[in-house]
């Protein structure tokens, strides 16, 4: 009953944004484009086939191959010894994960959704991120917890959370967090390759989503490094820090303030544990503004850990107190006009940066 639950909430998300939701973007032809889905399975396609101790767990990873098709294919390419299907029970299977992950192995433990990693933090705090340090160092675990995380769409307060805070205040983990395709292929690479723990919080919302990407980044070898942030649009007047779905939201805002004089630096940061402070403190020193956008709550959360450390080392360059925008400090409402006003979106970025340029905002546009 549970595995059918999900799947309609699975299908009820999806559907709520129509067939033309995972169109194509508007890119140049000249790009080559592939979806953050397919970048994920061909970065766990090109691992498996590199090293024979990488293995995919979880539930519907085989035979339904994904819940949202990520493993689409691998258990036809690799056999059910190296992509196995699970009961419906987390705090089992990551269990064995972490376990296989202290005998040599490369496990890769799907969650399908990392609401349900709550049944398993147990494994993913106590043990896998801190045998490392409690052993002197003789025994580590390579292992990384993938799954969709965040607000989705229609899935109610149990399947809509952000765990990026979360994670990210744990001592022992790696915490990363991809935007585009590019960052879901090399992350996902190095994050398989990492000697330590990683947790990879994915977002349902832009499994479809086209990108354009490099050669570069379709070579087998391509890695990204965790822990340094990447600026996705240059400038000058204000910083726009983000993660995840939100960089998406901060660019879309970028664009519209340009058209008003403002010329907005917007920042995707790609890992969240390492924090790329230096990246950060570096903007904010130039544009001497500062807004953070994520979808998780405000309090604890990352953007709050960012306002600290530029409070900390970059509070004499700031000309205007820092934004900062996250969700509602609620559980996430079901009906869909709350659930639109419980995340942020590209307005509510747009006039946080016009606050930090004490540009003046309209009583309309503030409501």
């Amino acid at each position: 009953m549970s595995a059918i639950v999900r799947q309609k909430m699975i299908g009820q998300s999806l559907r709520r944004f129509g067939p033309g939701f995972y169109g194509s973007r508007g890119f140049a032809a000249a790009a080559k484009e592939m979806t953050v889905r397919d970048a994920l399975n061909s970065a766990l396609d090109e691992e498996m086939s590199a090293d024979p101790k990488v293995f995919l767990m979880g539930e519907e990873v085989g035979e339904y191959q994904g819940a949202y098709k990520v493993s689409k294919g691998l258990l036809d390419k690799y056999g059910p010894e190296r992509v196995r299907d699970t009961p419906i029970t987390e705090a089992g299977f990551t269990g064995i994960g972490v376990g296989a992950a202290y005998y040599g192995l490369r496990p890769v433990v799907e969650f399908m959704t990392f609401n349900f990693s709550m049944q398993a933090i147990d494994h993913i705090i106590n043990s896998a991120s801190r045998s490392n340090y409690m052993s002197g160092g003789q025994i580590s675990a390579p292992i990384v917890f993938r799954g969709p995380n965040g607000a989705a769409a229609g899935v109610g307060a149990q399947h809509s959370q952000c765990f990026a805070a979360w994670y990210g205040s744990c001592p022992g983990l790696k915490v990363l967090s991809p935007y585009s395709s590019e960052d879901a292929r090399g992350l996902l690479k190095a994050a398989i390759r990492d000697p330590d723990p990683v947790v990879f919080l994915e977002n349902e919302l832009l499994y479809g989503e086209s990108f354009p990407v490099s050669a570069e980044a379709l070579d087998s070898s391509f890695c990204l490094p965790i822990g340094k942030a990447k600026i996705e649009r240059e400038g000058k007047d204000v910083t726009i820090v983000s993660f995840s779905r939100a960089v998406g939201h901060s660019l879309k805002a970028a664009d519209i303030l340009s058209k008003e004089g403002i010329s907005a630096e917007v920042i995707n940061l790609r890992s969240i544990r390492p924090l790329d402070r230096s990246t950060i403190n570096a903007s904010v020193r130039k544009t001497n503004r500062l807004v953070t956008v994520e979808e998780g709550f405000p309090q604890h959360g990352v953007g709050a850990e960012i306002c600290a450390t530029v409070v900390e080392e970059s509070f004499g360059y700031l000309d205007a107190p820092v934004e900062r925008i996250a969700g509602a400090d609620v559980p996430m409402p079901y009906a869909q006009n709350l659930e639109r006003m419980a995340v942020p979106q590209v307005e509510d970025i747009v006039r946080a940066a016009k606050r930090t340029c004490f540009r003046s905002v309209s009583m309309s546009a503030a409501a």
